[in-house]
């Protein structure tokens, strides 16, 4: 496997830094295009996109199928009024948090997992988060080629085995490129997917608009019919909150958002609000449409098969197009364009979150499109062993830690930074300045999603069971300035940042890294008293030997 070559302290060499840097990275480390900085800043100088560009390639992975499944699941199990309600209080729940994620990601041009370390995690703290986000990321991936491979198999006739391992292979050259091919990629087709996406309903509501009216009375399997059951919604909601974790992949294009300036304002808000959390919008909407064609193809194909994406889009395009093979045909194609759409994304960001983790564990770093393999391999490995089957279980089990997570770094940033002032205004996402371990987050985490996984099991009765991914929010919310207050924000920054945090206008003045010699944007650089100069924030995560001299007295 290629990495990059180990540093050496300064007292080893003689050589200047410009003659002999002491830690080379791999080809795939140093092309900016492959690596997409995935452990750092995204500086100035790369990021070329408009606001719109950069929202459309964020709004582009939501073209996902899943929240058809979703939806079907949910009203199958719980009937009309119960998933209605269950599917828009997730939605807003997920929407106000991700507001505050979006606007400082975009700000601080990062991606989830430097945002969290900043947040109160403290550096290795974060690493429980980047598991978290990656099981997000390959679960997903997972569910999503699952789909894909159904119209693969629906199609062809090829076999479910082989047709999870094309629907996984397909996605990797897409994402060896980064921002670069997705921005591409996600602009081209939105205008497609657009036009095939609302063609089904249209042509229902032309041709059998009375089964609108009946989907209200569907109950599914529920015991209580189409009522509103109040245990059922909360256990609704907890499978639509598994999503909650999206703003993460949201999060990945927005770091790639340009500076906010005077004149680009009304432009870069609208932005990061309709590609932040607006992508829940959208979202809840392919939960109610994937809903109501359950409720449609139930009678003709039963529970086991109505939550099927392509069973419901056949019968959907069947209705305009009464030739069952071209019905097919365009129906396959859209469900295959779909998951491209989301599992690039899927692919990428889980990149991100095992850059992010090995670099932290292992001190090395071979680059990005190596962890792509591996996030790629374990999401077949899922497919392989049938996840779909299970899907209310893991997503209901998965929501409770994701809920935590996310609202233990919502309340950093809404009440620890500009309410109690105990958390720094700006993100530190740098080694040199942040503890190993803040117990704000960490701990708020760690104890929502215990108490809440515990919840979800049972232990604590039948209504905190079915409500157990809010319980989860509650807790961290509460926790999180609770444990900032008792700590002082103590364990927020072990040494003061004496390089800018924010970059103002004009060109950002570059600095070399006395390890690898490249120059860098001054937000991710730091001083080293370890190498007595200018360290980039790769080479200072990546380096073993100093013992974190530069946080002694910390």
């Amino acid at each position: 496997m290629l990495e990059e070559t180990e540093a050496t302290p300064v007292a080893a060499t003689a050589l200047s830094t410009a003659d002999q840097p002491k830690r080379r990275f791999n080809l795939l480390v140093n092309n900016p295009v492959l690596e997409d900085y995935s452990l750092r800043y995204a500086p100035r100088s790369f990021r070329k996109w408009g606001t719109l560009a950069v929202a459309s390639a964020a709004l582009g992975g939501i073209a996902y199928l899943a929240d058809f499944a979703i939806g079907a699941d949910i009203i199958i199990a719980h009937g009309f009024s119960n998933a209605v309600a269950a599917i828009l209080l997730a939605a807003v729940v997920i929407f106000l948090t991700g507001i505050p994620i979006a606007y400082y990601s975009a700000r601080y041009n990062i991606d989830m997992d430097l945002l969290t370390r900043g947040a109160g995690f403290g550096y290795l703290g974060s690493t429980l988060t980047s598991l978290i986000y990656a099981s997000f990321t390959f679960i997903f991936f997972a569910l999503e080629g699952s789909i894909m491979a159904q119209a693969l198999h629906l199609y062809t006739g090829l076999p479910l085995p082989w047709a999870y391992l094309v629907c996984a292979l397909l996605i990797i050259p897409l994402v060896v490129f980064g921002m670069t091919l997705l921005a591409k990629l996600q602009t081209w087709t939105q205008p497609l997917w657009l036009v095939l996406y609302v063609l089904p309903f249209l042509a229902i509501l032309w041709k059998d608009p009375g089964a609108f009216a009946s989907w209200t009375h569907f109950g599914g399997l529920s015991p209580t019919g189409a009522s509103l059951v109040p245990l059922e919604v909360g256990a609704g909601a907890g499978v639509a909150l598994s999503l909650i974790a999206q703003i993460g992949e949201q999060a990945d294009y927005l770091r790639f958002m340009p500076d906010k300036t005077r004149e680009n304002s009304g432009r870069w808000w609208l932005a990061v609000l309709s590609a932040g959390p607006g992508w829940v919008i959208l979202g809840a909407l392919k939960q109610l449409a994937g809903a109501f064609l359950a409720f449609y193809i139930f009678a003709e194909v039963g529970a086991q098969l109505a939550d099927q994406p392509i069973q419901q889009l056949l019968k959907g395009f069947s209705v305009l197009i009464p030739n069952p093979w071209l019905a097919l045909t365009v129906a396959t194609f859209f469900v295959l364009l779909s998951q491209v759409k989301i599992n690039v994304t899927n692919a990428y960001s889980g990149s991100l979150s095992w850059s992010n983790f090995f670099s932290r564990m292992l001190h090395r770093h071979p680059g990005r499109v190596v962890w792509l393999f591996l996030n790629v391999g374990i999401a077949l490995l899922l497919m392989e062993l049938n996840m779909f089957a299970f899907l209310n279980t893991i997503l209901g089990f998965y929501s409770n830690v994701a809920i935590a997570w996310i609202g233990a770094v919502v309340a950093d940033l809404v009440i620890n930074k500009p309410l109690l002032k105990l958390s720094p205004p700006y993100i530190e996402f740098k080694r040199a300045h942040l503890y190993t371990i803040n117990p704000v987050g960490f701990g708020s985490t760690l104890v929502a999603s215990v108490l809440s996984v515990l919840a979800f099991f049972g232990l604590f009765g039948p209504v905190a069971q079915a409500f157990s991914p809010f319980l989860a929010l509650v807790i961290a919310f509460v926790l999180s300035p609770l444990l900032a207050v008792l700590t002082r924000g103590k364990y927020y920054i072990a040494r003061e940042n004496v390089v800018a945090h924010t970059s103002g206008q004009g060109e950002l003045p570059l600095l070399q890294c006395s390890v690898c010699a490249d120059a860098y944007e001054a937000p991710d650089t730091t001083f080293c008293p370890f190498h007595e100069g200018t360290i980039c924030s790769l080479c200072c995560t990546l380096e073993k030997d100093c013992h974190d001299l530069c946080k002694a007295t910390a």
